[in-house]
């Protein structure tokens, strides 16, 4: 049978984490921030850090696993040698039909969104939907017919995404310390909106999800070249990359105009006041590409997840997702359930996000829920790395992955108190009654489920 090929090297590799990570929440989340401080720069600048140590801790638990196991798929080995291949098959099973296909989904929209901005769409508009069911099926085809291509891709839209960042981060903080905005919006530190304390977990809250996705570069551990050893470092640097990135944008972002309008008008108001009236445009312009490049590192889990369970011999018709083909050595057959579950998803984002609410109870966003799940799932592997791994050192089988627990604990419970984990009356949906945390958990039982119903179809000898 034909097998997937090492045609990644370290470079694609730190690009897959710097460019699915970084989308378009690092253009948009600084002002929620600066909202939840109420304009405290260090109290917002402390938020970014302590997310990003969240990431880099977790980054570098999984990247001491990736030194041990190696397979099929990052993750899911890394699962099936921690807490058995049953434990690794749901993790499997969730990773391809909820977890990458919802967040894939959403960024086919999210780029839609921002390239209709600068023709005036609205962003609910028929061009929308219409754009985004093609930049998905765009990034599918890429992937599907040309993986190499779609590698080479994800290195360049990270560097353009990485333009606009440095640009601000630079120059903004020159042009705000010449005119002064940037002293006098660090001096102008107020008290934060319910507290000090409550204003920084909001902050952190605010930035939790600008920082998700690097976990989608395990998903190429087949086809990366000297996995033990560029995966880690790919892991790790792309993590410390995105976390500078973000804290000198944010000081940049500041330089550009004061809290107060920054908090009102966004970040596209300091891009136009450091750059002119063409700043807006061009902002919008590295945020499409941006949102793009972050789509298509999705798009790269998302085709490659039945692949995992199949090697396997596990889950529906192993036989056939296993397959590999042999003019492009990618695995189309997954790719194929891939797209189908990431349009599935889209269209749930579409009708419980974008309009009256087509699902009732089960309207939440998919875009940011499924966090509760995967971290919690996390859990469980770092426990049995404690208890299974004896020959390493002190600090990698005790400190670092109780420190990684704790980052997905914490991950978990902020993703439940951003969206509400008790009923509640929601008095901007008409007084209906929601909660939203719960009907997602519904959902993800019943795909569980079925997952369960088909776990023990095996390939045919």
């Amino acid at each position: 049978m034909e097998k997937l090929t090492r045609k990644y090297g370290l470079l694609t590799a730190i690009c897959m984490v710097v460019g699915t990570v970084i989308g378009s929440g690092v253009f948009f989340k600084a002002q929620n921030v600066l909202a939840a401080t109420n304009g405290n720069m260090p109290m917002g600048i402390a938020a970014w850090v302590i997310t990003g140590l969240i990431m880099i801790i977790c980054s570098a638990q999984f990247a001491v696993m990736a030194t041990k196991y190696e397979k099929v798929n990052g993750v899911v080995d890394y699962a099936e040698a921690t807490c058995g291949k049953g434990y690794a098959y749901y993790l499997a099973w969730f990773m391809v039909n909820v977890y990458y296909p919802s967040m894939t989904g959403v960024l086919a929209w999210v780029s839609a969104r921002y390239f209709g901005v600068m023709f005036g769409w609205s962003l609910v508009s028929a061009e929308v939907l219409a754009l985004a069911g093609f930049f998905l099926v765009a990034s599918y085809t890429l992937n599907a017919l040309s993986p190499k291509l779609a590698g080479k891709f994800q290195v360049s839209a990270t560097v353009i995404k990485l333009i606009p960042i440095c640009l601000m981060a630079v120059v903004g903080t020159v042009v705000g310390i010449t005119n002064g905005t940037l002293p006098q919006n660090f001096a102008g530190v107020t008290e934060a909106i319910g507290g000090s304390g409550g204003g920084l977990f909001a902050a952190v809250v605010a930035t939790v999800f600008a920082y998700e996705g690097w976990i989608v570069t395990t998903s190429i551990n087949a086809e990366l070249k000297n996995p033990k050893k560029n995966l880690p470092i790919a892991l790790v640097v792309g993590a410390a990359i995105v976390v500078a990135a973000y804290v000198l944008y944010y000081i940049g972002v500041a330089g550009g105009a004061t809290t107060q309008v920054l908090i009102d008008e966004g970040a596209t108001t300091a891009f136009s006041n450091v750059f002119g009236d063409v700043g807006g445009t061009f902002l919008n312009i590295c945020i499409v590409i941006s949102c793009l490049g972050t789509l298509n590192g999705l798009m790269v889990g998302a085709s490659r997840g039945m692949y995992a369970i199949a090697a396997r011999n596990e889950g529906p018709k192993p036989e056939m997702f296993s397959q590999v083909d042999k003019s492009t050595n990618m695995t189309t057959n997954s790719a194929i359930w891939g797209l189908f579950v990431c349009g599935a998803w889209l269209l749930y984002f579409y009708g419980a996000n974008l309009t009256d609410g087509w699902f009732g109870l089960f309207n939440f966003d998919s875009s940011e829920l499924p966090i509760v799940t995967v971290y919690a799932m996390y859990i469980p592997m770092m426990i049995m790395w404690m208890k299974k791994e004896k020959d390493v050192g002190v600090m990698k089988r005790f400190v670092l992955p109780s420190l990684a627990i704790f980052a997905c604990a914490f991950m978990v419970f902020a993703a439940c108190y951003a969206h509400g984990y008790t009923p509640y009356i929601n008095a901007q949906a008409d007084g209906k009654f929601s909660c939203p945390v719960i009907f997602y958990l519904i959902v993800y039982a019943v795909i569980m489920i079925i997952g369960a119903v088909l776990k023990g179809k095996k390939a045919k000898k």
